[in-house]
């Protein structure tokens, strides 16, 4: 059915589009809040309802004929932009780029509805948004490296403005370190794209084409030009030692900002590696993965033992973010199938759970006036709705069974301890941590006598705007615990294409 209705329509030029013809909106027609939020909800929802049925329609499950290593795109666009330097505008998705892409609108709108109380801006705060999802969403289709780093960077200016204006007290600091870092991260990142097409005296920034010429490059150069995409991706995701930007800016972001940053922006370093690096450099990948993995299993150990000690609710959980996307780096320097399916799908479990962990402490700031554990504590007989959704996250990301991010951290255990054996006690360590770090916090903020610090008579639970949100991602976070497979199968298919079509593994 969805497949009629989409045969062709733009559909992935309209994800792109309609966000942007919202932001326009909002700055030009934003005059009052009623307004604003109205347009931002309607063009942030209309993507939610075509990227479910870009999901139904999506086509899986069929074997290649023999022979042939390249899956088309599905929902394929392309149109030629500056072709004396072979730039086109090209998008399509496969089952690599299908998850990251159902999660985009739907953080997007969620934080937007999350958002509903902002007063201070509201035109520019939202607006913000949709042009963030417009970058967001243009990295994860478009097969053109020319214009795949423009929408890169567009991301990082409304992240920047949302965290230097609607921040913390710290937000300027936090706001430039972030550009800083990630800006830097994405000119490396550029040097590497430079030197893939004029190595392959290419006529076309075409990520395909470069796909199939790559590969037959120097092993020297490819151990290079891997380098350098490792790093621009390895910051943006981030891993140690160039993650210290994260926990400031998360400390400083507004909720919707702190969603956005560790639901999406933190899943374009590693799609960066699974969609670029690794497929086109596979002599380059195969030579650096212990390299990767190193890194991988330091950062999930690092961040883990450091979210014992935080004081602030935020920050530990900005923190966790650091140990839970080094299991998506471990997972790719596998170099199998198990471990780059299950480290996609661990971005995909990534986003739906700490979104839910952000707007919890987003929740507990508002009400409470403090995210500061010691200062909180038997707040859940006020809160009780709040108390349930935040347990529920917090189970979640530990990686209770029945959960979405279970299958995703024992498939990637498993797959370390195929590659690398009994290497894998060191990355398992994390389990006992997480769960200790988690369930500390909780008993600490929620439960327990009640704190003289706060002013209990004026708490209330969530508000219905902030609730709902959470309910939603903690249903989505339960069906695909118990039916991962729904996910999996798609991003099976196509690792398994660029597995065989480019030797890795």
């Amino acid at each position: 059915m969805f497949e009629d209705i989409l045969q062709g329509v733009p559909v992935l030029s309209l994800l792109i589009l309609l966000p942007l013809i919202g932001a326009i909106l909002v700055f030009a027609f934003g005059k009052s809040l009623k307004i604003v939020r109205i347009i931002s909800l309607i063009f942030s929802g209309i993507p939610v309802a075509l990227v479910v049925m870009i999901f139904f329609a999506f086509q899986w499950g069929g074997a290649l004929p023999d022979g042939e290593t390249f899956a088309d795109p599905q929902f394929y666009e392309s149109y030629s932009w500056i072709p004396s330097l072979g730039v086109s505008y090209t998008v399509g998705i496969d089952g690599i780029s299908l998850p990251l892409l159902l999660i985009t609108p739907l953080l997007t709108f969620l934080s937007i509805l999350f958002s509903w109380d902002v007063k201070t801006r509201p035109k520019e705060y939202f607006g913000l948004i949709l042009i963030m999802q417009v970058g967001i969403t243009g990295v994860f289709v478009l097969l053109d490296y020319f214009v795949f780093y423009i929408f890169w960077e567009i991301v990082l200016i409304p992240m920047y403005f949302l965290i230097g204006i609607w921040g913390g007290p710290n937000k300027d600091y936090a706001a430039i370190k972030f550009f800083i870092y990630t800006h830097v991260a994405s000119l490396v990142m550029l040097l590497a794209i430079m030197a893939l097409y004029f190595q392959a005296g290419a006529t076309s920034f075409d990520m395909i084409e470069l796909g199939h010429v790559a590969p037959g490059f120097s092993t020297a150069f490819q151990v290079i030009a891997f380098g350098a995409f490792l790093f621009g991706f390895g910051v943006k995701m981030p891993m140690v030692p160039f993650h210290t930007w994260l926990p400031d800016a998360h400390v400083e972001a507004p909720t919707a900002g702190s969603v956005l940053l560790a639901g999406l922006l933190l899943k374009m370093g590693g799609y960066g590696l699974i969609r670029v690096a690794i497929p086109t450099l596979p002599q380059g990948a195969t030579t650096l993965a212990p390299l990767m993995a190193v890194i991988g299993i330091v950062s999930i150990l690092y961040a883990a033992v450091v979210c014992l000690a935080q004081k602030d609710l935020k920050k530990m959980v900005a923190y966790s973010s650091v140990s839970h996307m080094g299991f998506v780096m471990v997972g790719f320097a596998t170099l199998g199938s198990v471990g780059i399916v299950a480290g996609v799908f661990q971005m995909f479990a990534h986003g739906l759970v700490t979104a839910v962990l952000f707007m919890s402490c987003g929740v507990v700031q508002h009400h409470c006036g403090t995210r500061i554990i010691q200062e909180l504590g038997g707040i859940s007989k006020m809160m009780p709705v709040l108390t349930a959704l935040m347990t529920a996250g917090f189970l979640a990301s530990l990686g209770l069974p029945g959960l979405v991010s279970f299958a995703a951290e024992f498939l990637i255990f498993y797959s370390i301890f195929v590659t690398y054996g009994l290497w894998l006690f060191l990355p398992i360590l994390s389990v006992a941590i997480t769960a200790g770090y988690y369930l500390w916090a909780l008993q600490r903020s929620m439960f327990g006598p009640l704190n003289n610090k706060i002013d209990a008579p004026k708490i209330h639970d969530a508000n219905w705007y902030e609730s709902v949100p959470m309910g939603i991602l903690i249903a989505l976070i339960a069906l695909f615990g118990i039916l991962p497979a729904i996910i999996l199968s798609r991003i099976g298919d196509a690792v398994d294409i660029v597995l065989r079509g480019l030797g890795v593994g």
